[in-house]
């Protein structure tokens, strides 16, 4: 793992201040740089860490099992591991904590009687974990979701921290100069073929290397699909598997709406709703609902029988999907490369780490309209359409506003064009997307 700035340091830092920290559990699919984010925390703002691996001492375990005494627990710890803990300023990580509930269930007595020390959990499948129902600590821990590395965060890592600077503090809505909007369009590419995934990330911006990029994202897919056989239930393992490979498939029709028969001949939902929820827990993939109104609160307005898939992360959607690297220097292919799925999914990305409420789709058969994302910012719904070229027309955008006149404030539509405020529709190129809560928020106080 390599330095960078990553904006979750700011939340382990609020986090570390906060008069009403618990035990904190970081969320996360594996190799997303859960446990370098833990350390670096560590090294930045503690005057010591201390690290235990349960997946490289398997006999760290037999502490939390033979006493509920937290006291006694980390004297055990600290005397196997020679490692110093001292309340307060020491930071205590506990890694690959998936397969050890006593660990997970020990941060209720930690919480409650010795509020003092500062604890982090990590795990790759925890999702997977906390879904089951053991004796989990609810309400005694806090959670944190670490997700792939966005397009700023990106950029960052690139060098390109002037680019970087003026996306965040460009506050007109009017075109970028091209100076910017052309390096921008670029870079964005760049990002199509490495994806947010560190490694992938490291390969790019320390060696240039896009054969390393293409070997760490087959390494990172291997080991993820190594991580299906982990499911309790051996015949659910090569549903996971071609649940997994289809996204990519199902992301290429016209209509990407989730079809079962596009997995196997004759598959039928109930068959496959156990291991599609296995890769939703693992958050290895993203199930956005279709929508039948923009109403409040979104969840009441879900067509359960109808959802998109979305893979976590775009680089190795582009990798899953066998799509060569060398498509980034072939103009704006890497943009509609299979009906824009990739420009979909990055858009996707982006929207998950700034809204609360996950987003939702929208569509009608007859005549066929479809809205590729409705995203809720406090109690206003927004239709939002995912364009891959410049020069575009939204016809569903116009269509939602016919039938939903008074639910709509501001239609947001992400494409190749410049960044412009057209009437009630804001056009955000695809490269501001990180921004598009601040823009959507200079957009209506503008046209309020």
């Amino acid at each position: 793992m390599f330095f960078t700035e990553r904006v979750i340091l700011e939340k382990l830092l609020a986090w570390k201040n906060s008069p009403y920290r618990k035990p904190l559990i970081l969320k996360g699919v594996r190799q997303v740089g859960k446990t370098w984010i833990l350390k670096e925390f560590g090294k930045r703002y503690y005057e010591n860490t201390a690290y235990f691996n349960f997946d490289e001492n398997e006999e760290y375990k037999q502490f939390f099992e033979t006493t509920k005494d937290v006291n006694r627990i980390l004297q055990n710890l600290m005397l196997a591991s020679s490692q110093r803990i001292v309340p307060e300023k020491t930071l205590i990580i506990f890694d690959e904590v998936q397969d050890c509930p006593n660990v997970i269930n020990s941060m209720k007595y930690f919480c409650e009687n010795t509020p003092e020390y500062h604890i982090a959990c990590a795990g790759s499948l925890l999702g997977i974990a906390l879904a089951k129902p053991s004796s989990f600590p609810v309400g005694k821990v806090n959670f944190m979701q670490i997700d792939p590395m966005t397009f700023e965060e990106f950029l960052l890592a690139n060098g390109d921290g002037n680019l970087l600077n003026f996306l965040r503090e460009w506050d007109l809505l009017e075109p970028i100069p091209d100076a910017f909007f052309n390096p921008l369009y670029e870079k964005l590419k760049m990002y199509y073929v490495t994806g947010g995934m560190p490694e992938a990330v490291l390969m790019w911006t320390q060696a240039r290397d896009v054969s390393a990029v293409q070997e760490a994202l087959v390494d990172i897919t291997g080991a993820y699909e190594r991580d299906f056989a982990k499911h309790p239930d051996v015949s659910e393992f090569p549903k996971i598997s071609m649940l997994w490979k289809s996204v990519p498939s199902q992301l290429a029709r016209e209509n990407k709406k989730f079809i079962y028969k596009a997995v196997k001949e004759g598959a039928r939902a109930r068959e496959y709703e156990d291991a599609l929820q296995w890769l939703v827990d693992a958050r290895l993939v993203h199930k956005i609902y279709r929508s039948t109104a923009p109403g409040l609160p979104v969840a009441a307005y879900d067509d359960l029988s109808a959802f998109k898939l979305y893979l976590v992360d775009v680089g190795l959607l582009r990798r899953l999907a066998q799509l060569a690297p060398t498509a980034f220097g072939e103009g704006n292919r890497l943009f509609t490369e299979f009906k824009g799925a990739l420009t979909e999914n990055f858009v996707l990305q982006t929207l998950l780490t700034q809204f609360e409420v996950v987003p939702r789709y929208w569509s009608q058969n007859n005549p066929p309209y479809e809205v590729d994302f409705m995203i809720q910012r406090e109690n206003d719904i927004f239709p939002v359409e995912v364009k891959s070229e410049a020069n575009t027309a939204s016809k569903s955008l116009k269509k939602f506003k016919e039938l939903f006149p008074d639910k709509v404030k501001l239609r947001v539509r992400f494409s190749l064009d410049n960044l412009k405020l057209d009437g009630d529709v804001l056009n955000i190129p695809l490269f501001m997307a990180d921004e598009a809560d601040r823009l959507i928020g200079l957009a209506l106080k503008k046209l309020s």
